[in-house]
C-alpha cells in the first residue's frame, strides 16, 4: 500500500496545489446552505438550486463542479431543514458530498435573527486509476482502490436580517485522509473556517446595492478573501463584479425570471500563470422559490 501511496504522491501534490480544499464558487451567496448550515429556511420559503460550474476551461483534468440544494423552514417555527449535493471531478477524481442540514433561529431583536446549524455529510472519493495511463495495468501498485467512504459533521452561526448578514461555519469539522496507509494519504481534506457578510443599499428606488465578503480559511493554505458587489435594478436584473483575492476577476450577472425563479451566470478571468493555460471559468445556476400568495420573503433576492 505504500508503494501505491507514493507512486500517486507526486502527481496529487501537482493537481491539488491549484485546487481549493471545499468546492469553489464564485456566486456562493445564492447557495449559503453548502456552507453554513445555519442558513437552512432563512429565505421564509422552500428553496431550490442547481449549479454548474466548469473551472479553468481549457485545461486537461481541470475541475467540474455540480450542486444542488433544498431548505425550507418547518410550518412557520423556528426550524429549517436542508439538503445538498455537491459533486467534483478534478482530473481522475470524482468526489461526491451528501449533506443533511437542521438549524434553529432565535429573534435578538425587532430586525435581527441569530440561526444555529449542524450539518451531517457523507463524502464518496473515487480515483480512477484508468485516467493515470500506467505502463502496467496489471501493475498491483496500482489495484484495490475502491470508493473511499468518510463521514463528517459541521457547525455554524447566521445572524440575519432583511439587509444585513453575518455568518461564521466549518462545514466539516473531522479531518479525512483518503486512501491512506497511516504514514501518507493520497488526498487528505482539511477543516475549512468560513466568515462571511453582507449589506444592501437602498440607492433609490429603483436600485439596490450589496457589497460582500468571503473569507475562508484553511491550515496550510494562504486566507482566500473574495470581495463582491452587486447591483440589483428594478427587483429584476442584476450585475456585478468580484475579486478573489491574488486569484481572479470575476463579472456576474443575474435575472429575476418570476417571483420565484431566478437564473445567474459568472465569468471569472484568472490573475494567476493558469490564465496562460485556460479560458477562464464559467458558473451557470437556477433558482426557484416556492413563494406562498400574500407572502414575502424574510430576506431580499440578493441573499
Amino acid at each position: 500500500m505504500k508503494a501505491k501511496i507514493f507512486s500517486l504522491l507526486l502527481i496529487f501534490t501537482a493537481l491539488y496545489s491549484f485546487a481549493q480544499q471545499d468546492s469553489q464558487f464564485t456566486q456562493y451567496m445564492y447557495n449559503t446552505i453548502t456552507i453554513n448550515p445555519a442558513y437552512a429556511g432563512s429565505r421564509g420559503a422552500m428553496s431550490v438550486f442547481g449549479m454548474y460550474r466548469a473551472q479553468w476551461v481549457g485545461l486537461d483534468g481541470a475541475p467540474k463542479t455540480s450542486a444542488f440544494s433544498l431548505h425550507t423552514p418547518l410550518n412557520n417555527n423556528r426550524l429549517g431543514i436542508g439538503v445538498s449535493i455537491i459533486n467534483d471531478k478534478i482530473g481522475p477524481t470524482n468526489q461526491t458530498d451528501i449533506a443533511a442540514d437542521l438549524s434553529y433561529t432565535v429573534p435578538t431583536s425587532e430586525t435581527f435573527k441569530l440561526s444555529f446549524g449542524i450539518k451531517a455529510s457523507a463524502n464518496i472519493f473515487n480515483l480512477d486509476i484508468n485516467k493515470l495511463n500506467p505502463a502496467d495495468q496489471n501493475d498491483p501498485q496500482f489495484q484495490n482502490f475502491d470508493s473511499d467512504f468518510k463521514p463528517n459533521i459541521g457547525a455554524g452561526v447566521y445572524w440575519h436580517s432583511d439587509r444585513f448578514y453575518l455568518g461564521l461555519s466549518v462545514p466539516n469539522f473531522i479531518q479525512t485522509d483518503h486512501y491512506s496507509d497511516n504514514d501518507v494519504a493520497i488526498y487528505t481534506e482539511k477543516m475549512n473556517f468560513y466568515l462571511i457578510s453582507g449589506y444592501v443599499f437602498d440607492l433609490s428606488r429603483e436600485i439596490k446595492f450589496k457589497p460582500a465578503v468571503l473569507s475562508k480559511m484553511v491550515a496550510g493554505a494562504p486566507l482566500q478573501v473574495d470581495v463582491s458587489a452587486n447591483f440589483m435594478f428594478n427587483e429584476k436584473f442584476v450585475l456585478g463584479m468580484a475579486y478573489r483575492w491574488s486569484a481572479a476577476f470575476s463579472a456576474m450577472a443575474g435575472f429575476q425570471i418570476s417571483d420565484g425563479l431566478y437564473i445567474g451566470y459568472a465569468y471569472d478571468n484568472e490573475t494567476t500563470d493558469l490564465n496562460r493555460y485556460s479560458y477562464g471559468s464559467h458558473e451557470v445556476f437556477l433558482r426557484y422559490d416556492f413563494i406562498k400568495n400574500n407572502s414575502r420573503m424574510t430576506t431580499p433576492r440578493f441573499f
